[in-house]
């Protein structure tokens, strides 16, 4: 991509990814903090973003630096067949995620609908949802990114609303933890959302116009918006032991109030999902359109909302870690590290990556299991980051004619 397509500034990336953060999947999963109670609950939500969305932000400095979407950045460490599967695996995960926040937002509407109007039809708003993602999807990304910044405006304004309802409670910081959750354990529930967007990020930050713009804006919109949505969540099950907030605004008789920023949230977020998924096919596809891909995607995603009901999604949060966590784990040791930039267009398939990446998806489910001060995320990839370099350098001294020149990594 030329640098004349670079026009994003970091405004833009500010508004984007607080747009992407405030969502009600968001609020809900702070609420899951809450047996640790304000204080604890806090500190682990601030540790956490701020792990995660650090690595979220490396992510996609590589694209930006490169002008390589997501999936073609894993291109790098991995080679072209090697970004096919991972191409394959994002497209699952961000169906999945569509799905979820198309329910997700039609559930939390039809709550309003059905106490305060008798409209008790989930599949309608399902359905109204997904169109207005796909007229989203429809004015692409340049009016996307004005009607981005109005969006973000109006969300900012509902959210500041609900804060006031949920903090005005006094219960709030009286009330001590109880078990059930152990700080590793919401430490790794606040990195997990962060590092859930880092197979997307790239998409967006290769269209930034210096890498700092992109870096910047995307940590800023991303760790106070999402941050500040798992503190709501926290707030709300504390106060009124109640994890949905439609459900405490409409107890504040502000029951339109939870419609605009469940409308808002669940666009903005969900429309992101979609056209990175089409971003996705297109690596493995090049010559097919992705705004058509993320159309496709976007009603898949709405007949899956109708007729496959996702109680939970903790565990499928679980499982997009145990993949992406391994696979940017080696991607960014072999960038930020190795200095390994570029993609070699002869590396079909980088067999040792890949190797590292199936036993890193076993260290990481195995870190999820000890239940680790830091959560699993961050001691599962600093051990995969060693364990690449380790093996990458003895290769490299034992066999490193028989590795080729552009595999050669210097050390010196």
């Amino acid at each position: 991509m030329s640098n004349q397509n670079a026009k994003m500034t970091k405004w833009n990336f500010t508004t984007l990814w607080f747009g992407a953060a405030v969502s009600v999947a968001e609020i809900m999963t702070g609420a899951l903090v809450a047996p640790l109670g304000f204080t604890k609950g806090l500190t682990a939500i601030l540790v956490g973003h701020l792990i995660g969305t650090l690595l979220l932000v490396l992510g996609g400095v590589i694209g930006s630096q490169q002008r390589l979407s997501a999936m073609e950045s894993t291109k790098i460490s991995f080679g072209s067949y090697g970004s096919y599967l991972f191409s394959i695996l994002n497209v699952l995960q961000l169906l999945g995620w569509t799905a979820i926040m198309i329910l997700t937002g039609a559930r939390s509407i039809n709550i309003v609908t059905k106490d305060d109007y008798h409209f008790n039809h989930l599949w309608v708003w399902c359905l109204v949802i997904g169109v207005l993602i796909a007229i989203w999807l429809y004015f692409g990304q340049n009016a996307s990114k004005k009607l981005n910044s109005i969006a973000v405006c109006l969300l900012f304004v509902l959210t500041i609303v609900l804060c006031f309802v949920i903090f005005k409670s006094d219960n709030i910081l009286t009330q001590p933890s109880t078990s059930g959750l152990s700080f590793g354990e919401a430490v790794e529930l606040s990195v997990i959302m962060p590092l859930s967007w880092i197979p997307l990020i790239s998409d967006y930050t290769r269209f930034a116009k210096t890498t700092k713009d992109g870096a910047i804006g995307s940590f800023i919109g991303y760790m106070f918006g999402s941050s500040w949505m798992y503190i709501i969540g926290l707030g709300a099950a504390l106060a009124f032991n109640e994890v949905d907030p439609v459900a405490v605004l409409m107890s504040a008789n502000l029951g339109l109030f939870a419609v605009g920023i469940v409308v808002l949230a669940t666009v903005t977020t969900t429309f992101m999902d979609a056209y990175s998924a089409g971003i996705s096919v297109t690596t493995i596809f090049p010559k097919l359109n992705g705004k058509h891909i993320a159309l496709i995607v976007t009603a898949i995603g709405t007949i899956l909302a109708v007729i496959f009901p996702i109680e939970k999604y903790e565990g499928f949060l679980y499982t997009i870690g145990s993949f992406f966590a391994p696979l940017y784990a080696i991607l960014l040791t072999d960038y930020f590290i190795l200095k390994r930039t570029s993609i070699s267009k002869s590396l079909k398939i980088d067999w040792l990556a890949f190797i590292t990446w199936i036993l890193g998806v076993f260290i990481y489910r195995k870190f999820v299991q000890l239940d680790l001060f830091l959560g699993a995320t961050v001691p599962s990839m600093i051990l995969i980051c060693v364990i690449y370099i380790v093996v990458q350098f003895i290769l490299n001294k034992l066999i490193r004619k028989q590795i080729g020149g552009e595999k050669n990594v210097n050390y010196e």
